[in-house]
């Protein structure tokens, strides 16, 4: 029998069933699009990641205490940076961070609780590539002179001077008054930190006038910040940091006391956290396909079973097995691959739909989509050929007994 007319038979097979046949697709239709979805869910959860950490600062170096060794917390020091810029070749600018409790603010008859309070030092807008929207920030004269100067998130600004200029106003930030010189620009939430509602200040007055005796005070730092010139340099930077900063401790350069990370290393650590999530997803679509093939094996069961003496008259009018097996295998691909095509439509718009209104970032993964719709045809052959052969294996004789 002629390849075109096994196909017919196929596609008029289906055709006379439509409803079941639609829903028959539809495990397969959900499968697909689950997989093209949840991957992008996946890769918008890894591109926002990466997206926030890079927006902390190009090029950027980040030396902290190391975690889990007995005294670490305690021996990065405000002097630890001043020898980083002075040593370190090819940086474009060190900063320093502490940051005490949060403090409550008050300025124009407003007072604000719980505002969280940084000490930095003069680099701060450079290494971190955040400007300063109106005014200006500190300078290291200021830093060094301990001046009473500070500069204030764009969002922390307008809740306290509202429409009002800040700049030259007094703000009180616990037990110091200071000077308003800038007002950094918008940046909004990095990282789960909202940079809008924070104030900076001198790393200086914060070590000497905010950091409690009993806490981590002196001049001890939470994180150092190292810009390097350019991505090439960036090997070089934290071999030199490295070295110099395990000179200053005393200790083992295999062994530091503290720990050097590139926002890259940060993003593959993310990236590490995610793929459990992705690995996750991947078998919850990978179920969804077996379930909606299960379906397709199971409906061309019965049709195999009701069909049985259609099934006997084409044999007696000589239709071959192999021709009766090839007809059901056909209509089990062509459900897969019809419901792998919707599928795949309402995956793509979906993910579209769910970044552009959602609350979460979606990015469609381009390889997702041969993908999940090859899984589809895959699951088309595997499933349907059970039944197909329980088609061809009928003896045309006891078919046409059937009922």
């Amino acid at each position: 029998m002629k390849s075109s007319r096994i196909f017919a038979t196929a596609w008029e097979g289906l055709t006379l069933n439509k409803v079941r046949s639609f829903l028959t697709t539809l495990g397969v239709i959900i499968g697909v699009a689950s997989v093209i979805i949840m991957l992008a869910i996946s890769a918008g959860t890894e591109a926002a990641i990466a997206s926030q950490i890079n927006a902390l600062g190009a090029n950027l170096i980040i030396v902290s205490p190391m975690r889990g060794v007995p005294g670490a917390s305690r021996t990065l020091l405000l002097e630890d940076a001043f020898a980083l810029e002075v040593a370190v070749a090819g940086v474009d600018g060190v900063s320093a961070e502490q940051a005490p409790a949060a403090q409550t603010v008050k300025a124009a008859g407003v007072t604000l609780d719980a505002i969280d309070v940084i000490g930095t030092t003069a680099d701060f807008p450079d290494v971190r590539d955040y400007a300063v929207g109106e005014g200006r920030y500190f300078t290291a004269d200021e830093n060094d002179r301990n001046a009473k100067v500070a500069v204030l998130g764009a969002g922390l600004a307008l809740d306290l001077f509202g429409a009002e200029s800040p700049i030259g106003q007094t703000v009180s930030i616990g037990s110091v008054k200071a000077t308003v010189v800038g007002v950094m620009a918008a940046k909004g939430m990095v990282a789960d930190v909202d940079y809008d509602g924070r104030i900076y200040l001198p790393i200086n007055i914060v070590l000497d006038r905010l950091m409690p005796s009993t806490s981590l005070g002196g001049d001890r730092v939470r994180t150092i910040y190292v810009k390097a010139e350019n991505q090439d340099r960036i090997d070089s930077v934290i071999t030199q940091i490295t070295a110099i900063l395990a000179e200053r401790h005393d200790v083992d350069p295999a062994k530091p006391d503290f720990s050097v990370q590139t926002q890259q290393d940060i993003i593959a650590t993310q990236e590490a956290t995610t793929a459990a999530f992705r690995d996750l997803l991947a078998w919850v679509a990978g179920v969804s396909l077996i379930v909606g093939g299960i379906g397709i094996m199971n409906i061309m069961l019965v049709s195999v079973t009701e069909r049985t003496r259609e099934i006997g008259l084409r044999q007696a009018l000589g239709a071959r097995p192999a021709d009766v097996l090839l007809q059901f295998l056909i209509e089990a691909v062509i459900l897969s691959l019809v419901g792998g095509l919707v599928g795949v439509a309402l995956g793509v718009g979906g993910a579209y739909l769910l970044g552009e209104f959602g609350t979460m970032q979606t990015e469609i993964v381009p390889a997702s989509i041969p993908l999940a719709f090859g899984a589809a045809a895959v699951v088309g052959i595997f499933f349907g050929y059970y039944p197909a052969t329980r088609a061809a294996a009928l003896d045309p004789i006891d078919a046409l007994r059937r009922d």
